[in-house]
């Protein structure tokens, strides 16, 4: 019986091939002529709202075929699984050509006769890393103007169903679609696909990928782009390879391409900045053993004949100096004088970098045609949520057309809960941060107790030291804490964007920008920030120690510095956010993917439609290029703001990137649904942010470098303190450290058991010893330091600010050949334009119209000489 469905499921599938001579792999109507530019899908769910989704639908595709738009439906018994109805949508040339006019798209009118630039010497040595010139370059450079429907045989329209590029179709597609209206509800006029999205009208709306990503389609007249991005661009082992940038601007769109354009020149400024860290840690590598300080902790006599106080109250026991040698020796790899040149010259970098990227992105604005982007007319329309929700109505003062509005006092009160929001989920991460220091300081005691008595830890007791092993847990803890918070906060964030209703496109994607990267900052760096300006600093002296909450003791430095665990911390929230960020964007929609085309493995091609194939992809929202920025600021962060601390960061960030590439690439190319087609001229509000870290970047840096590490304390030491004039570093250690005598212990400090009866301890401090008059407050030496830290911090901060704001003012935004090239560009243009007009206006006199005077044809002659003049 079994075997007698499956023939029977054999002859209903041989029918449906038969059926059609066209195979269902296809991005035509079935007459194999009309595009398919957009693709609906919708689902008979049988529930209380199907005849109100049935009547929507009705009243939402009858206008669209009255704005033009030509539509074939496939009924779900032709579907994979025999539920999904799919409605797909072609533009034809009418409605292209209106709305091109409508959003000033820009086309070609004649090809570009200037000369490429000088070819780099150097380009025979970089071929390796070139791809294909028909990958780089898929259509050859033309001067464009925007379209007018009046001057048609002015443009070079060879064939009027490739003209158009299919991501422009799509864009204007998408624009019919999220302005249609399907009705009136509740007395409100509803419209835009998004809203029948949301109510469950539609499933899904997007334009279809050309063909399969890992093989051609079988009709000739698919460009099959998706197939070569695939091979070229989205393979991991093409990693050293150049991106087809022009590719993916003309597959995804501007928006999406300039994204990638800003990854790959980051990624390349990368390796700059991670060589010379590389260098700076080998530095401290190979002088490991020539650095003094370890030397003395490390020696017996000297530092093992240190006994230091106590850690901890009552629990902990004194020990000595010498059982820090191996984490010593270990700080030296990134508290030595290479830190300071590495915190300087990443100052001079970062402005490097977004000078050098300014100069790209207005290279990348003249090449993709987006020099007279008016982003008013693409960004600055209004948002359909804003219209639909917002009913009252005023004149705008340029248009005199009556717009809706929001009343103030509602914009009032959205503001106040949306402020009151994002205050209260601070206050939550800075509470979560609390909650950490709190557990560092109540579990080193129990470190300590568990290391000392524990006979499996003493082989490696030297280098687990309790405050490594405090460091590490906390870390990975507040780790986890970060990633639970940031969950929860990126849907908040979105529901109160939402609720505040913007205007504009654009003033939603600069509001969620700001409270999402707000928040972030303060998550990801707040303990960083902890770590490296207040542990170790409001710690107080034996006998007289401060407290958290009266009750639990503030942590101490390592006595090598706090710079050591600075870096831990850096190491693992950086580290860890970057492979659970790649392990998240390559395997979830991997898996979704793989359990959505389960069922449809199995089937042939011809019944496994394009379309069908697409829906089963994942969606990339309006938010998808959003999470990408963001993940890259933050690690941009990382790698500026303390990397003073870790010069091996930005070798770290270069790794992740060039597999961060693949991976978006990848997942754009196989995993998801083809985006519909944006333009963008700039990386936009990220540029202020990169801007404004940059600046922040410098204050971080030197005070990482005067207060978190040992470098100023060693300075004044060499060059005012020092003992011995052939050695001016030896003593160095004991100089630092301060004396207390035990019997002065209060009861609430003074540990359980004395075996050996120690009468003095060591503690990291400048301050006198019992004996003297002074006893126990600060050194000279302690405000000499002070002095020379400030010092350092004001001269560190105004030579890099000026070598930042010099180099700033040296390098042009825009290259001048670039700017030669708009000129002649924008001259050529016009003489184009003008020539056009003139000759339209000699047939006119020649066919005898009066209205086109003699006056006329000498003004038009004239503004083309004036052109020239110009």
């Amino acid at each position: 019986q079994q075997s007698g469905r499956r023939y029977n499921l054999f002859l209903k599938r041989r029918l449906r091939i038969d059926k059609r001579h066209q195979s269902k792999d296809s991005i035509f109507f079935r007459d194999g002529v009309r595009r398919i530019d957009f693709v609906l899908s919708y689902v008979d769910d049988f529930s209380k709202e199907l005849e109100k989704k049935l009547e929507r639908r009705k009243e939402f595709e009858s206008n669209l075929q009255k704005a033009g738009l030509e539509l074939e439906t496939e009924d779900k018994k032709e579907s994979e699984d025999g539920k999904i109805f799919f409605v797909k949508i072609h533009a034809p040339w009418e409605v292209l050509i209106t709305y091109a006019e409508v959003l000033n798209i820009k086309v070609p009118i004649k090809e570009n006769d200037i000369p490429s630039t000088v070819e780099n010497p150097l380009d025979c040595m970089l071929f390796p890393l070139r791809l294909p010139e028909k990958v780089m370059h898929p259509e050859p450079d033309y001067f464009t103007a925007p379209f007018s429907k009046d001057k048609q045989e002015l443009y070079l329209i060879n064939d009027e169903s490739t003209f158009f590029s299919p991501s422009t179709r799509n864009r204007i597609v998408n624009y019919i679609l999220t302005r249609c209206p399907y009705g009136t509800e509740e007395g409100k006029k509803k419209f835009g696909i998004k809203r029948l999205l949301n109510n469950g009208t539609y499933t899904a709306a997007y334009p279809l990928h050309d063909c399969q990503y890992w093989k051609k389609a079988n009709d000739p007249n698919c460009d099959n782009e998706r197939y070569t991005l695939y091979m070229e661009w989205a393979r991991f082992l093409r990693f050293y390879k150049e991106q087809p940038l022009d590719l993916i601007r003309k597959y995804y769109g501007e928006k999406i391409g300039i994204y990638f354009a800003w990854l790959g020149f980051y990624t390349e400024m990368l390796f700059l900045a991670a060589v010379v860290g590389l260098i700076c840690f080998l530095y401290g590598l190979f002088t490991m053993d020539e650095n003094m300080s370890s030397k003395e902790i490390c020696d017996p006599a000297i530092g093992g004949e240190i006994i230091m106080c106590p850690l901890c109250d009552q629990e902990c026991d004194y020990w000595r100096l010498n059982t820090t040698c191996e984490s010593s020796q270990y700080s030296h790899l990134f508290d030595n004088v290479a830190t300071l040149f590495f915190a300087i010259f990443m100052g001079i970098w970062v402005t490097l970098f977004l000078e050098f990227w300014k100069r790209r992105q207005a290279r990348l604005k003249y090449e993709w045609d987006l020099v007279d982007f008016e982003e008013e007319q693409q960004q600055l329309q209004l948002r359909p949520e804003y219209e639909a929700k917002c009913t009252q109505k005023k004149r705008n003062p340029v248009t005199q057309e009556m717009e809706p509005y929001l009343p103030l006092t509602s914009q009032a009160v959205r503001f106040c809960i949306s402020g009151t929001t994002v205050l209260f989920w601070v206050s939550l991460i800075i509470a979560s941060m609390i909650a950490v220091i709190v557990y560092r300081l109540a579990v080193y005691a129990a470190f300590a107790s568990l290391m000392e008595n524990t006979q499996t830890l003493q082989p490696i007791s030297g280098l687990l030291t309790p405050q490594l092993a405090t460091s590490v847990t906390a870390s990975c803890l507040n780790f986890v804490i970060i990633m639970i918070l940031n969950f929860f906060y990126e849907r908040i964030a979105i529901w109160i964007t939402d609720m505040e209703i913007p205007r504009t496109h654009m003033e939603y994607e600069n509001r969620l920008t700001m409270k999402m990267f707000l928040f972030q900052f303060v998550n990801y760096y707040s303990s960083c920030f902890y770590v490296a300006f207040f542990k170790g600093k409001f710690v107080g002296y034996p006998g007289a120690y401060t407290y958290m909450f009266n009750r639990w003791r503030n942590e101490e430095c390592d006595p090598a510095g706090c710079l050591i665990e600075l870096t831990t911390q850096l190491t693992i929230v950086m580290a860890g956010k970057q492979i659970w960020g790649n392990i998240q964007e390559a395997f979830v929609p991997w898996i979704c993917n793989w359990w959505g085309r389960r069922k449809a493995r199995n089937n042939p091609e011809n019944l496994y439609s394009r379309w069908e194939q697409d829906h089963d992809l994942q969606t990339f929202g309006a938010l998808g290029l959003f999470y990408e920025y963001l993940e890259m600021v933050i690690q941009f962060g990382f790698i500026t703001l303390f990397v003073a601390s870790f010069p091996l960061a930005p070798l770290l960030a270069l790794m992740n990137n060039i597999l961060e590439i693949r991976v978006d690439s990848w997942k754009l190319t196989t995993q998801y649904r083809r985006p519909v087609a944006a333009k963008a001229h700039s990386i936009g509000v990220w540029q202020e942010i990169l801007n404004g870290m940059a600046i922040l970047s410098v204050v971080t840096n030197a005070f990482i470098v005067a207060f978190t590490s040992d470098m100023i304390p060693r300075l004044v030491y060499y060059y005012a303190y020092y003992e011995n004039e052939d050695s001016p570093m030896s003593g160095y250690i004991n100089n630092s450290l301060s004396v207390f005598q035990i019997s002065d212990f209060p009861g609430r400090n003074k540990p359980k058991e004395n075996p050996e009866n120690f009468v003095i301890c060591r503690y990291r401090d400048y301050r006198y010893p019992p004996d003297h008059e002074r006893k126990y407050l600060h050194t000279m030496q302690f405000w000499h330091i002070l002095a020379a830290k400030l010092a350092f911090i004001i001269i560190m901060e105004h030579v890099v600010f000026i070598v930042k704001f010099f180099v700033a003012w040296m390098i042009p935004d825009v290259p001048a050949d670039v700017k030669a090239r708009i000129k002649r560009e924008k001259y050529l243009t016009q003489k184009i334009l003008h020539e056009y007009e003139l000759e339209k206006l000699k047939e006119r006199l020649c066919q005898g119209d009066k209205r086109a005077t003699e006056k006329e044809f000498i003004a038009t002659e004239g503004r083309m000489e004036l052109s020239r003049a110009m």
